[in-house]
């Protein structure tokens, strides 16, 4: 397909400068240690185990507490990303809401500093405003990434940027696993610095995003209010996502694939802690993998979906999901099997170290994935309000996903409620067999027609 240029005032689709690239992907770098060490690996358990403690209930309040904080973060984020989205468009102000957001999230990290054990609700309300203003700058980022390149090459710079992310959750959980130690109460003195490392590592490692990362569209004159702007773009999107039939499809698919996603990076480590019984050492062994893998899948299936479409790509995705969220669940029950009939002696915690093989291959392909069919459904000039709808989905289904899982381990126990993961990844396979990737790409280009933003392209 040919790269027709766009009409004066916004940006064509013709691939941007590698620096430009680079730049836009070390904002993924830099986050993956806010999400990492904060959300997944490091105070999520420390949280659970240590800031609540065991009250006799094998930490069941702790978890539900953690799940309810992360829900209302996502929350908020419905309520106000597509809003955002729609004032960034109007006013081409990406670069500053995200720059508000970075700031926002480097300041309450470091705070997570001052969250001693007993200290429950100051901590509850630094991750609720930290995860917050992360989430909003994951969506706030994503809506540069139509301006980077035609649509055949979304897929290899989605993938490039969800590849670096990793490298970079690699480099930041990596030192903090060495430096600072356990998660628990007798190492509490050390394990303390992870907010205030997390934060340092975000604010060094995105500058060159800010640097490099071109602010691209025509300011609108203005005049109306942001809340009045906001409202009537969103109203207006609202309204034409009749013509985006696809797009509409695919986030509701997204809405269920993603609150699998979001149980598994809010719990991972604490069913690894609560259930498998992990030692420090397989605990670090499993982030290295986790990492490594992801970052494979994202640029491995980044390259691939460029080849066999994005659609196809994140079905593949979503099924390597069902798979390792039956593996997780079944992992003590094999363990327990295989030492029986083969006379073995091996630990959960060992079979564990393979399932976090594939669990971390589906993590990265299936993110990378569904950020550039986004991409590929919007129309430039309206990136930010439609990343925006893809926020509002992502963390609409954090809230479904996280507060639902919390609820159920209260009454079942963690192991047996991770198995809501595989239902929700396998009703978003059946739902996405109705998108049409070519249909869905010739809306947005329709739209930029009807709207004087590109050429009517001659068949």
């Amino acid at each position: 397909m040919s790269v027709v240029p766009a009409a004066a005032g916004t940006s064509p689709r013709q691939r941007a400068t590698r620096k430009e690239i680079f730049g836009w992907a070390m904002f993924d770098f830099a986050n993956q240690a806010y999400t990492l060490l904060i959300i997944t690996v490091v105070f999520g358990e420390l949280f659970t185990t240590v800031i609540v403690g065991d009250r006799g209930d094998d930490h069941r309040l702790a978890n539900l507490l953690w799940s309810l904080a992360l829900a209302v973060s996502y929350l908020l984020v419905v309520i106000t990303g597509p809003l955002c989205g729609a004032v960034m468009d109007y006013h081409a102000a990406k670069k500053r809401f995200l720059f508000a957001s970075y700031l926002a999230t480097v300041a309450t990290t470091a705070m997570l500093y001052f969250v001693a054990p007993g200290y429950v609700v100051l901590g509850l309300v630094l991750i609720v405003v930290s995860n917050y203003a992360y989430s909003m700058g994951e969506s706030f980022i994503a809506a540069f990434l139509p301006d980077l390149g035609p649509p055949e090459d979304l897929g290899k710079i989605s993938g490039f940027g969800w590849a670096l992310g990793y490298v970079g959750g690699l480099f930041a959980a990596g030192f903090t696993l060495v430096a600072l130690g356990e998660a628990t109460a007798e190492n509490f003195e050390r394990i303390r610095w992870v907010g205030p490392f997390a934060a340092g590592f975000f604010l060094v490692t995105a500058i060159p995003t800010f640097l490099w990362v071109r602010e691209r569209g025509t300011p609108q004159p203005p005049g109306m209010p942001y809340h009045r702007i906001a409202w009537e773009r969103v109203a207006t999107t609202l309204h034409e996502l009749r013509r985006f039939r696809d797009l509409g499809i695919f986030l509701v698919s997204l809405l269920f694939s993603m609150a699998g996603v979001y149980i598994i990076i809010a719990f991972a480590f604490i069913y690894g802690a609560q259930v498998i019984g992990w030692d420090e050492s397989i605990r670090n062994l499993m982030f290295i993998i986790v990492q490594i893998t992801a970052a494979a899948g994202a640029l491995g299936f980044g390259f691939i979906q460029d080849r066999i479409g994005t659609k196809v790509t994140y079905l593949i995705t979503l099924m390597l999901w069902v798979a390792a969220i039956f593996a997780i669940w079944a992992t003590p029950e094999v363990t327990a099997f295989l030492n029986a009939r083969l006379g073995l002696d091996w630990e959960a915690q060992h079979l564990f170290l393979v399932v976090g093989c594939l669990a971390g291959l589906s993590l990265g392909s299936s993110q990378s994935a569904s950020r550039a069919l986004v991409g590929l459904f919007s129309p430039t000039r309206k990136a930010a309000e439609f990343f925006g709808f893809w926020g509002l989905a992502n963390k609409l289904a954090g809230v479904f996903g996280i507060i639902a899982l919390g609820l159920l381990q209260s009454l079942v126990g963690l192991q047996a409620s991770i198995l809501l993961c595989a239902a929700l990844f396998i009703v978003a396979i059946l739902i996405c067999l109705a998108v049409n990737q070519a249909r869905g790409q010739q809306a947005a280009r329709d739209w930029e027609v009807r709207n004087g933003l590109e050429p009517a392209r001659t068949p």
